[in-house]
């Protein structure tokens, strides 16, 4: 990982867990994470092929151009991605285990930025898990984004968060530089892109929210910062 706000929700999700394999989503309290909200999401991965955002924050959805919550999360995904996140979802599902996941963004005029997407398992009302918090992160330059909404992404590589891993030098160095546009103009033409997964012991984490849990109760807290999820 290499933004410390991907890092603290990973400690987060981890303390929430308290002995557990995952945290349940009513466990989560949007007041400890309110910083990060607005770019945080749940998404029901009941099925993998077709994972629905059943909450998204209005930072998130601005960069999208549109409202998330109902929509398929691979939906902004080129196929050949879609395809290996599917896979990843499933494998973090059943080793319960949180991902970070590496990525392009590619406006319509192809502008590119490099975001980190932190998954973390979660269950609901104590049942099996089928739901991820996730957070998204641009770590490059957001210029590009200014005015511009995503249209799709392109995976660049994931691996399975592992308990203790360090703080990245991402302050310090800038992020790698996006492909050649040439190879980003056209969408159907995506180059093959490989999905990198560690097989590691799963990393602790902790997360939770959804219909009728702490994140349906936003609307109803005060003094919160104004980009609250819808």
């Amino acid at each position: 990982m290499k933004h410390k706000n991907s890092h603290l929700l990973v400690g987060y999700w981890s303390r929430l867990r308290k002995g557990r394999d995952i945290p349940d989503q009513t466990d989560i309290d949007p007041r400890a994470i309110k910083r990060m909200l607005s770019y945080t999401f749940i998404i029901d991965a009941a099925s993998v092929a077709r994972p629905l955002y059943r909450l998204a924050g209005t930072a998130l959805c601005e960069r999208f151009g549109m409202e998330l919550k109902g929509t398929n999360f691979l939906s902004h995904w080129e196929t050949q991605s879609g395809v290996a996140l599917a896979s990843l979802l499933k494998q973090a599902l059943k080793l319960k285990q949180p991902a970070c996941l590496s990525s392009i963004a590619i406006t319509a005029d192809n502008g590119m930025v490099e975001l980190e997407t932190i998954l973390l398992p979660i269950s609901f009302n104590g049942e099996e898990a089928t739901r991820f918090l996730g957070l998204v992160q641009v770590l490059s330059d957001p210029t590009p984004l200014f005015g511009r909404a995503i249209a799709f992404q392109r995976l660049a590589g994931s691996q399975f968060v592992q308990e203790g891993e360090p703080l990245s030098t991402f302050d310090t160095l800038p992020p790698p530089p996006p492909p050649p546009p040439t190879a980003l103009r056209s969408h159907p033409k995506a180059p093959h892109l490989r999905l990198v997964i560690s097989q590691d012991k799963p990393a602790a984490v902790h997360s939770a929210a959804g219909n009728g849990g702490v994140f349906g109760a936003l609307s109803s807290l005060s003094g919160m910062d104004p980009k609250l999820i819808h």
